[in-house]
């Protein structure tokens, strides 16, 4: 699965991180070092080695809080403490995917350290590892007995059957190992979010998420909109959101195509995308490409190449256009041009190579718990239809929609929140992966939200400009905030 994998951000956070670490430094020579339950003193450090005086610390919940017999589970976390005088609420971070760690978020490399860093100003700063991930992950992965083959024709409905047999196989091993999956929603999570707020002796918290991490904040908004100071959340994926409606993906491409538009080398290149994808994906599902894989595992092992594949690598390539968008036209291109060249060198990194059908628990669990409703699942079908990645982008959901009897949170828990908790909500106009239309109506109710636009950014936008940044401390300042539009500039389309 290719769900939920930002470049040319290097240069930003550079600048933005010599000038926090000084302040930083200076405020950690004087700060008050204090401590909570099951914390102990860390250096923090990421993965190119900058470090920070940090606590790491946890709180033990149920793992299935409607169970009375349920096993207790540890929730992890690293603390940076608040390096102001007078500080606001902790301000917890919230990881995407599902099934992204918070902790190591905040480890990546020329990443999103430095806003972790400047946000202490405002508060005690939390990366959070939500129950089943990162350093809270105590589940097995499941190795199922399902292989989808290398060589030989099968159809997406063929690929569906074998990933509900490995989903079934997966229920019986986790239920074997006393996993109950039954507690891996989005609604337990929350809970989670409430006992570490009052673990921190916090009368109020500050959610601060990105894309199911906004699933997972408008899901605690609903559920304890009183313990919740203010929300900051980008690309917000709303709580009948999980599965994203086909067409509004073809709409990207159509903007995607504006955006070339205004590069006159890419327009002539690429004057019709949305062709291009559609007569490629033909031409696949006409006649499969057989290719060698060179990668090490997979070393001289022969694939054939379907349309399903390329909507797959497309769909994971879609989210961010200064990351890999350049990279899927050109692949489209020479596709087109009956260039294998491009392909061979995706496959060589291993894409495709492990055919063996596995999950890990917390995410299989989390996307089919909060589920579609039936009328947006037909919409969703019937859309799926025509457009151009099809139901590839969202797979394997909703294909294995009610495949865990009794996960399903129902359509009331899909219901939008209501409220008038302030929120900040960050939307690029070029994310690949969230729609602005349907950002805005996941926060329709929401009475005290503030809307940024990042033009020409994408999914993972928080480091996309300096602006983003101060833009989320003057809302939790609680400073008006006069321009809501941020610009930036494309990527070159032909690089």
């Amino acid at each position: 699965m290719l769900k939920n994998r930002v470049a040319n951000t290097v240069k930003l956070t550079g600048c933005i991180f010599v000038l926090i670490t000084m302040s930083v430094m200076a405020n950690e020579q004087s700060q008050k070092q204090y401590s909570y339950s099951n914390e102990e003193a860390i250096v923090f450090e990421t993965m190119d080695g900058i470090q920070t005086n940090a606590f790491s610390g946890y709180i033990t919940v149920p793992e299935n809080r409607a169970n009375q017999q349920s096993r207790n589970i540890k929730v992890h976390y690293v603390r940076f403490p608040a390096t102001a005088n007078k500080v606001g609420s902790p301000i917890i971070y919230l990881s995407g995917g599902p099934g992204g760690s918070g902790i190591d978020t905040a480890k990546y490399p020329n990443f999103r350290f430095p806003l972790f860093m400047a946000l202490r100003e405002h508060g005690d700063v939390i990366a959070l590892d939500q129950r089943g991930t990162g350093q809270s992950k105590d589940t097995p992965t499941c190795y199922s007995d399902q292989h989808m083959p290398f060589n030989t024709a099968h159809s997406i409905d063929d690929i569906v059957a074998l990933y509900k047999l490995a989903a079934k196989q997966c229920r019986a091993f986790w239920q074997s190992k006393g996993i109950d999956l039954l507690g891996y929603n989005s609604v337990e999570s929350a809970h989670d979010l409430n006992d570490l707020r009052q673990h921190l002796k916090a009368e109020k918290v500050t959610l601060w998420g990105i894309s199911y991490g906004s699933h997972l904040a408008l899901t605690a908004m609903k559920l304890f909109p009183e313990k919740i100071d203010k929300v900051v959340i980008a690309s917000a994926e709303g709580l009948n959101q999980t599965v994203k409606l086909p067409a509004q993906t073809d709409a990207y491409f159509s903007r995607l195509q504006n955006a070339i538009d205004t590069q006159p080398e890419a327009a002539k290149h690429y004057p019709d995308i949305k062709g291009l994808i559609a007569r490629v994906h033909q031409r696949l599902l006409d006649n499969p490409i057989r290719v060698t894989l060179q990668s090490k595992a997979a070393s001289g092992n022969t694939m054939l190449f379907k349309k399903h594949h390329l909507q797959m690598l497309a769909s994971g390539m879609i989210a961010d256009p200064q990351r890999y968008v350049s990279v899927l036209l050109k692949l489209y291109k020479t596709l087109d041009e009956g260039n294998l060249e491009i392909l061979n060198d995706l496959l060589a990194r291993g894409y495709f190579d492990d055919n063996q059908i596995s999950f890990e628990a917390m995410p299989f669990a989390m996307d089919i718990a909060s589920g579609i409703t039936a009328d947006r699942l037909a919409l969703v079908e019937k859309q799926a239809k025509t457009s151009l990645l099809g139901l590839m982008l969202n797979f394997p959901m909703p294909q294995l929609n009610n495949q865990v009897k009794g996960l399903d949170l129902g359509d009331s828990f899909r219901a939008d929140p209501v409220n008038n908790v302030p929120t900040l909500l960050l939307s690029g106009t070029l994310d690949g992966r969230t729609y602005l239309a349907s950002q805005y109506e996941a926060t329709s109710g929401l009475s005290a939200l503030t809307k940024v636009t990042i033009e020409n950014a994408g999914h993972n936008l928080f480091m996309s400009s300096p602006e983003v940044t101060d833009v989320i401390k003057q809302f939790l300042n609680e400073q008006a905030i006069n321009d809501k539009t941020i610009n930036i500039g494309l990527p070159d389309f032909m690089k």
